[in-house]
């Protein structure tokens, strides 16, 4: 993917999620405005899968940890969350979690704050 593809993928997933926003406002679980999201890309023609499992491997390839990114739409690793503010510790967890899935480019969104606040991330090479 080019950086003008990611780039206008990365648009396009934050001008739906900024539209789900707007239309169920804070409050509701993360798990809701997931499913949310992953409708509405779909309904746009984006390739989405939940609940993508993500393995961390020592340098041998040895598997030393497992996790679960909450979403990849058109190859963008998506994290969500639904907290009042975001955290270090949740830009720590999505630029993890494009480590160990070799990804470029991401996105961390929060639907628990009152203004939208979504977070473009390129992992580091």
């Amino acid at each position: 993917m080019t950086e003008s593809e990611a780039k206008q993928t990365c648009d396009r997933i934050r001008q739906t999620a900024y539209d789900l926003h707007a239309y169920l406002g804070i409050g509701y679980l993360e798990k809701v405005y997931e499913n949310g999201l992953a409708h509405r890309l779909s309904k746009t023609g984006m390739d989405v899968r939940t609940q993508v499992p993500l393995a961390v491997h020592d340098e041998d390839g040895y598997v030393i940890g497992e996790y679960v990114a909450d979403m990849v739409a058109d190859g963008i690793l998506v994290e969500l969350k639904a907290v009042s503010a975001l955290r270090p510790e949740h830009l720590a967890q999505t630029i993890n979690y494009l480590q160990a899935t070799r990804r470029d480019h991401g996105l961390l969104i929060n639907f628990g704050s009152r203004k939208f606040q979504c977070r473009k991330l390129i992992r580091r090479k």
